[in-house]
């Protein structure tokens, strides 16, 4: 068979997911209340993407694709201060990679040079169920970009200066700080601001001045008039526009009024067609003023309608852009990529896989109450999905030499190993094997407990794919620590050999020491120790020290070979991807995760 195998196959379609959201689109696909299911998720561009946006990205391409819709990506940019061109491409290239698989870079972008109205576009996850019958394919022009709330700007000030013109919206002087005081509280009304009552003309006037850029930073705002006794605090007078004389990252210099996110929000979704604009559960109290813009500006039907769920939480970690920056910044972290971060592009790096994460955004479900989801999940999902694809090959991480006294001296044997158990199709390799091996360390013990059945003094052991061998001296340096072990093997035990099938209980694996090439192997943990860092002062406080080991591996020689493209098991180790750091004379590995859950097991001994 092939010693250059392809990575196993991907794992059978789940069956299609079913929540409260899936529902209500089902029942408007049953009614025809809309021409298409249309969705879109729409991140601000002000930092990296995490493991809760992978949820939402599921949710909504997800969904378009299962009721033969469309999904845009949007660039909600409407905060120059906070957005950056970095965020943008970092956010499109963690899209793109979360729904590769899903269809030919036909992900919810837009081709260049059209409007959001010419948009129809396919979304096509080989890994849902076949989409409801009537639905188009229609593919895309390969140049694509994503959507902008910014593109829209003239639009959403002809809609602002539509609502100053039916009296419901004015332009107010009060500073931040009195807004705020005005506001009142969840159990106190607020009180209407003294510039309330300024005329029409008189707003329209200067709001025209706004946009002019003739008045400073914070001098005014523009503020729905609604109700400032509302006991939804959102709907009392909030701003609309506030006055920021700064650079935007994707139009420039021709602004200095910039819209709110609700304000923009609602209306790019409408601008762009959006069927159904799902939010997180927060924004819940936000849908009264999504739904009165849209409203009051006597917009052709049908408008999009809001729906929430529960944002993900998850153990061992925390979720916060700020937080996250804060990382980076502080130098905690090695940028927004380290393995160790919650980000797409962290657990990219680490060796996580599209699917698995997709498959992890499955398994939790959607729902409406907040709840705090163990990483277990997660891992559980990882480990699952790499067992299925991940190439099984020989490393040693903390070696011990032994020589095999009755082997004859500068031979060497050509042995075959497995790829991939899960997947036959992937074939075998040969690996070396010679007198001089490197073991694991913890696979010796001098001294072992009861019930451990790796290798003693005088007890057997079976070297995974090779032969029996028994350790007969323990061979130490003079300061008493262990230089290498004497053994003798069973040289008829090998496969196919008269005793191969003597059972002995222990197995272990090893690798040739002569042929035997040296990897940096980086030793992942969890970022934090506690489940619930932020529940307990400072999370900055529960930073695990130990979250990165680094070590000199000893790794069979294939993996000289080794393509960042596919993923390893280090066999009875862990898995492990290479890093983007790894050069032809120095290898990078990345520890993804470990066979099974050490954390839990660490933690119940203390």
């Amino acid at each position: 068979m092939s010693n250059q195998p392809s990575q196993a196959s991907a794992p059978a379609a789940p069956a299609a997911p079913s929540d409260f959201i899936r529902d209500i689109v089902a029942q408007h696909v049953r009614e025809g209340k809309y021409p298409q299911i249309h969705t879109r998720f729409p991140p601000e561009p002000n930092g990296y993407l995490h493991i809760g946006h992978a949820k939402s990205i599921c949710l909504n391409f997800g969904i378009a694709r299962e009721f033969g819709g469309v999904c845009n990506l949007r660039m909600d940019d409407t905060n120059p201060t906070k957005e950056d061109v970095e965020y943008v491409d970092s956010i499109t290239e963690d899209v793109r990679w979360l729904i590769s698989a899903w269809a030919d870079d036909r992900l919810g972008l837009k081709e260049k040079g059209q409007s959001a109205a010419q948009q129809v576009v396919n979304c096509q996850p080989d890994f849902f169920l076949p989409a409801v019958s009537g639905r188009a394919d229609i593919s895309l022009a390969p140049a694509l970009e994503p959507f902008y709330a910014s593109d829209y700007f003239d639009q959403l000030y002809s809609y602002a200066r539509v609502l100053i013109s039916k009296g419901l919206a004015y332009v107010d002087d009060l500073s931040a700080a009195d807004t705020d005081q005005y506001r009142g509280s969840p159990d106190r009304p607020g009180k209407d601001s003294p510039f309330r009552t300024r005329s029409i003309e008189e707003n329209l006037d200067l709001f025209t001045r706004m946009k002019g850029g003739e008045f400073p930073d914070g001098a005014r705002t523009l503020r729905a008039k609604l109700d400032m006794s509302s006991p939804n605090i959102w709907m009392r007078d909030p701003v609309l526009y506030r006055i920021r004389h700064t650079e935007h990252h994707h139009t420039g210099d021709k602004w200095c009024i910039y819209p709110m996110y609700d304000f923009a929000h609602c209306l790019s979704d409408y601008i762009e067609g959006i069927t159904h604009s799902i939010c997180t559960l927060e924004f819940e109290v936000h849908r009264p003023l999504y739904d009165w813009i849209l409203e009051n500006l006597d917009l052709p039907r049908p408008l999009p309608r809001q729906y929430e769920f529960a944002r993900l939480s998850l153990g061992y970690t925390v979720m916060s852009k700020r937080k996250l920056m804060q990382l980076v910044n502080e130098g905690l972290v090695s940028g927004w990529d380290d393995p160790r971060m919650p980000t797409i592009s962290g657990l990219r790096r680490r060796g996580v896989t599209p699917q698995a994460l997709r498959d992890f955004a499955y398994n939790i479900g959607i729902t409406k109450y907040n709840a705090l989801t163990d990483v277990a999940v997660l891992e559980y999902a990882i480990r699952e999905d790499l067992n299925r694809r991940a190439l099984r090959r020989l490393a040693v991480l903390r070696p011990i030499k032994v020589l095999i006294t009755n082997y004859p001296a500068g031979q060497v044997e050509q042995l075959d190993a497995i790829n991939n158990p899960e997947e036959p199709s992937s074939g075998s390799r040969k690996v070396p094997f010679s007198r001089e091996l490197f073991i694991e360390a913890d696979d010796f013990m001098e001294s072992p407990p009861p019930k451990y059945f790796r290798l003693r003094p005088g007890g057997e052991v079976r070297l995974k794919y090779a032969y029996i061998v028994k350790c007969d001296e323990v061979v130490k340096d003079s300061s008493g620590k262990i230089a290498e072990l004497h053994c003798t093997a069973d040289l008829d035990s090998k496969t196919g050999g008269p005793t191969a099938g003597r059972k002995v209980k222990g197995t272990i694996h090893w690798v040739s020491a002569a042929q035997a090439i040296d990897a940096e192997v980086r030793l992942y943990e969890r970022l934090f120790t506690m489940a619930e860092p932020d529940a307990a002062g400072e999370f900055k406080a529960h930073l695990n020290p130990h979250s990165l080991e680094v070590l000199t591996a000893k790794c069979e020689p294939s993996l000289r070979e080794a393509s960042p493209e596919l993923r390893y098991q280090f066999e009875r180790l862990a898995y492990f991807t290479l890093d983007k750091d790894s050069a032809p004379a120095k290898l990078v590995f990345n520890r993804t995760i470990t066979l099974k859950d050490t954390w839990a097991k660490a933690t119940q001994k203390k």
